[in-house]
């Protein structure tokens, strides 16, 4: 049981007082001073108030009081600048211990005394336009008084359209975040793995409080808008080694793409691949009509990079990411294939468009291959996203030799959710068939898959393999995509 005292005048301390009254938390004891007792008289019977009708400013009355009680904590809540600042000076010559809450409402208000560790100023200003600010669209919901009240627990919604929306929890990242209760239609649920999340869902999330400002963009993320969330820019990378038919047919289907993809931007940066172990950047003396050709194609949506000095090239296309907002890469084959290049776009978690030998203007259906169930939701909303945008018919496929489909019905249900949800129809296959000889047989697709380490091994180790993702880069008939997913 604690005592507290309480100075007070003015509506502020009145509601503050009333808001202490209404606690079911009755072990404390409230010594409130005031000059003029207008708080609400229902206080006055409950045994643990105790109204004192004295000026709060007196250092003698005040001193009175707080010889005969001993104070866990003092509260300053008055309206006049000089008669708390007089208030607070006065509890510390009585006290100089006692822990003091002031409230503030004047920006330039300071005690001049910075050694007092024992001292909370509360600016009502700052509470006020913290609150109001809440009120703005697209800003999450932090608990302040729990925890440091920094951030690291938050309120998110589920918006519909949200790459969040019916996926399970078990397929999201926790390393530095958790979800530890859903509310869903005025009901408090405790989630476990297999919960899936639905539009309207309220989250209250646990984290390290910039993980969790991703976390609260990425589930507003509004679907539509590919290359985004990873960048808005295409970048495409030629190897000007390459025949000039080649590179014209890479560059004219990355226009082709720019303009599908809401009109992005198109970045063209230029380098030479003398080997397969390693490159420099392009010199333009190796062929200036190619380049004078490339040149014509800039306009305000279309730029070309070109280096005449053999930096280090990785830190130029890091450069290049930070400056231009880079959310797709575009390649070749060769080049990805090197292996000191393809470690680095693994690093870089940006989805790598590889060149096909059909072109994407060919194209007519969008095809992800089945497989682990935390990637294929990591993925989903960007297939769905990419098909549409690009006006495919969108085929799942479980290309199984065993004939066994038992461990996909999580997958199944989840994009058809969002099939339902998207208004845009999805192909379920299921067929006893190895998934190489099967796409192989595919005309005319996009191959869709996750960019995930299995894809860095080398040919050696995919002889013995049955992953389809170890694979990958030996079906050369389609242009492929590879998108990263959360770790």
């Amino acid at each position: 049981m604690k005592n507290i005292l309480i100075l007070a005048n003015g509506n502020l301390a009145k509601h503050f007082v009333e808001w202490v009254g209404k606690s079911r938390i009755g072990d404390n004891h409230y010594y409130i001073v005031c000059p003029n007792n207008n708080f609400n008289m229902n206080l006055t019977s409950k045994s643990n108030f105790k109204f004192i009708n004295t000026d709060p400013t007196s250092y003698m009355r005040l001193q009175k009081i707080m010889d005969k009680i001993e104070f866990a904590i003092a509260f300053v809540v008055m309206t006049d600048r000089d008669e708390s600042l007089y208030a607070f000076k006065n509890i510390r010559m009585i006290d100089k211990k006692i822990l003091v809450i002031l409230v503030s409402r004047w920006d330039d208000f300071a005690l001049n005394d910075e050694d007092d560790d024992n001292i909370s100023i509360i600016n009502i200003n700052e509470i006020m336009a913290g609150h109001l600010y809440e009120y703005l669209p697209n800003v999450p919901v932090i608990a302040k008084n729990i925890g440091l009240g920094r951030g690291e627990i938050m309120e998110i919604l589920v918006p519909f359209g949200s790459s969040f929306a019916y996926r399970h929890i078990g397929s999201l990242s926790h390393r530095k975040w958790r979800i530890v209760a859903v509310y869903r239609k005025e009901k408090q649920i405790f989630p476990n793995n297999a919960m899936m999340l639905k539009p309207n869902d309220t989250l209250i999330v646990i984290g390290n409080p910039i993980m969790l400002e991703g976390v609260y963009k990425t589930i507003n993320q509004r679907k539509g808008l590919f290359p985004e969330p990873f960048g808005k820019t295409l970048y495409l990378i030629l190897d000007m080694n390459e025949k000039r038919e080649d590179i014209l047919l890479q560059v004219n289907e990355a226009i082709f793409l720019s303009n599908q993809l809401s009109k992005t931007k198109l970045s063209i940066r230029l380098i030479s691949c003398k080997n397969r172990k390693w490159f420099t950047f392009y010199q333009p003396q190796n062929s200036y009509s190619l380049l004078k050709e490339l040149k014509k194609m800039e306009n305000e949506y279309i730029s070309i990079n070109i280096s005449e000095n053999n930096n280090d090239i990785y830190k130029t296309i890091d450069y290049d990411i930070s400056q231009l907002d880079i959310g797709l890469f575009l390649l070749n084959r060769n080049l990805f294939t090197k292996t000191k290049f393809k470690e680095y776009l693994y690093g870089i978690t940006r989805p790598i468009y590889i060149f096909g030998e059909k072109s994407i203007y060919n194209i007519n259906e969008a095809v992800i291959l089945m497989g682990d169930e935390v990637q294929m939701e990591s993925l989903s909303s960007s297939v769905f996203d990419i098909a549409e945008t690009l006006g495919l018919k969108l085929s799942l496929c479980d290309f199984n030799p065993e004939g066994d489909y038992s461990d996909k019905e999580k997958i199944i249900e989840h994009y058809e959710s969002l099939s339902t949800l998207y208004n845009f129809k999805i192909n379920i296959v299921k067929k006893e068939a190895n998934p190489i000889t099967e796409l192989r047989n595919h005309d005319d697709i996009l191959h869709i898959a996750p960019f995930t380490r299995t894809i860095m091994d080398k040919p050696l180790f995919n002889f013995f393999s049955t992953r389809i993702s170890r694979y990958f880069l030996s079906i050369k008939k389609h242009p492929q995509l590879l998108i990263p997913i959360e770790n």
